[in-house]
C-alpha cells in the first residue's frame, strides 16, 4: 500500500520556488490498478518520481508498506526499488551494449537470482520475443524495445510497477501491444500498476482514475 500525507514538492528557479505539488493526500491498495491524468505541466510524473523515492518531497510524507522513504538514505532507497518496484519509462532506457536477454537479465542478477538467463527467457518469452534475445537495442524496433523494457520492470516480479507514458513514443498499433502487455502482467502478477497517461482510452481501463491539476488533485474516481 501507498499512503502518501500532504505531500509536496517544489523546485527553485532563477532564485524563486516554484511548486509543483502541493496538499497531495492520497492512498494506493495493493493490486490496484491507477491511472494519473491531467495537462502537461500538472506534476504527474514528478509524482511517480517521488513514488519511486527518485526524488524527495519538499514537505509531507509517503509511505510504500508502511516504510517512510523520506527516512531512508539512497542506499536504501535503491535497495528498496530493486526489491519491490519495477518502472517503464517513455523513452525505453535500454543499455544499447547489451542485448535484450542482457537487459531483462540485469535486474535479476542484482536480486542475487540463481539462474539469471533462465528467468530472462521466461521473460522474453511472455512479451513475445524470446527469439530477439541475443539482439540489441538498435536492431530493434520501438515497439519492441518497449516490450523489452516491461520484461525488465517485471523481473522479480515487483509488487509494485510504475508507468511513465509508456506509449509515448509509440504508434497506436505498437502502443496497444505494449499496454495490453502491462495489463495482462498486472493481472496475472497481482501487482500494483500506476501509470501516468495522456490516453483517456488507457485511462478508463484502470479500476481508477485521479486528475492533477496546478499540482493538486483535482478529481478521484474509482470505477464502478
Amino acid at each position: 500500500m501507498i499512503e502518501m500525507n500532504n505531500l509536496s514538492m517544489s523546485l527553485s528557479s532563477a532564485g524563486h520556488a516554484v511548486r509543483i505539488l502541493s496538499g497531495i493526500d492520497l492512498v494506493i491498495p495493493d493490486k490496484q490498478l491507477l491511472a494519473i491524468v491531467g495537462p502537461s505541466g500538472s506534476g504527474k510524473s514528478t509524482l511517480l518520481g517521488l513514488i519511486a523515492g527518485l526524488d524527495r518531497p519538499s514537505g509531507g510524507s509517503i509511505r510504500l508498506d508502511g516504510i517512510a522513504l523520506d527516512e531512508l538514505s539512497e542506499d536504501q532507497l535503491a535497495v528498496l526499488r530493486r526489491e519491490k518496484i519495477g518502472m517503464v519509462f517513455q523513452s525505453f532506457h535500454l543499455i544499447p551494449t547489451l542485448t535484450a536477454l542482457e537487459n531483462v537479465q540485469v535486474p535479476l542478477e542484482l536480486q542475487g537470482e540463481a539462474n539469471p538467463s533462465v528467468e530472462a527467457l521466461k521473460l522474453l518469452d511472455a512479451v513475445g520475443l524470446s527469439e530477439r534475445a541475443h539482439h540489441y537495442p538498435v536492431q530493434l524496433s520501438g515497439g519492441e524495445q518497449q516490450r523489452i523494457a516491461v520484461a525488465r520492470a517485471y523481473a522479480g516480479a515487483p509488487a509494485l510497477l510504475l508507468a511513465d507514458e509508456p506509449t509515448g513514443n509509440l504508434d497506436s498499433e505498437n502502443g496497444k501491444r505494449v499496454m495490453d502487455l502491462l495489463f495482462r502482467l498486472h493481472r496475472d502478477q497481482g501487482s500494483t500498476l500506476v501509470l501516468v497517461t495522456h490516453d483517456p482510452v488507457l485511462a478508463a481501463q484502470a479500476d481508477r482514475v485521479i486528475t492533477l491539476r496546478d499540482g493538486k488533485i483535482v478529481d478521484d474516481r474509482l470505477k464502478a
